[in-house]
């Protein structure tokens, strides 16, 4: 049997919340990053990062990134995509709040949110467009 997931599986696993992993080219290297993100079914990889650090420096120099997320306890699973940045924009607070309750929980995520809320006006969301999968659900191998 196959240890792929299905698209509608891959995709819910990516919907769901885990802490991604950003790779950036980084002369003969890579840099990895790991990262809070958004991410609807069908749609875009959504991440936010202050303006004018090396992490967007190396982004925007790129154009083209790789990404994954996994399951660390049983049955592992892991997603990974790699697609081109398909656009920066300003980073919506109303956004960043959601993301923030989502990795923290309500009172440390509002607690959180708070502290960076008057810097997020020099934050930037960029949005990542999956082209390429590579996905593995351990627990296939017992169904």
């Amino acid at each position: 049997m196959s240890t792929r997931m299905t698209i509608e599986e891959r995709e819910t696993f990516l919907a769901g919340t885990h802490i991604g992993v950003l790779s950036v080219p980084e002369g003969r290297a890579s840099q990895l990053i790991p990262i809070w993100y958004a991410y609807a079914p069908g749609g875009e990889i959504r991440i936010s990062t202050p303006s004018g650090n090396r992490k967007l420096g190396l982004i925007q120099e790129a154009g083209y990134v790789g990404f994954a997320v996994q399951q660390e306890e049983m049955p592992y699973k892991f997603v990974s995509v790699d697609g081109p940045v398909v656009a920066y924009e300003p980073a919506d607070p109303t956004e960043y709040r959601r993301w923030a309750i989502r990795y923290l929980g309500p009172s440390d995520g509002k607690r959180f949110f708070e502290s960076i809320e008057d810097g997020l006006p020099d934050w930037v969301t960029i949005r990542i467009r999956p082209e390429r999968w590579r996905t593995f659900d351990f627990g296939k191998e017992f169904s």
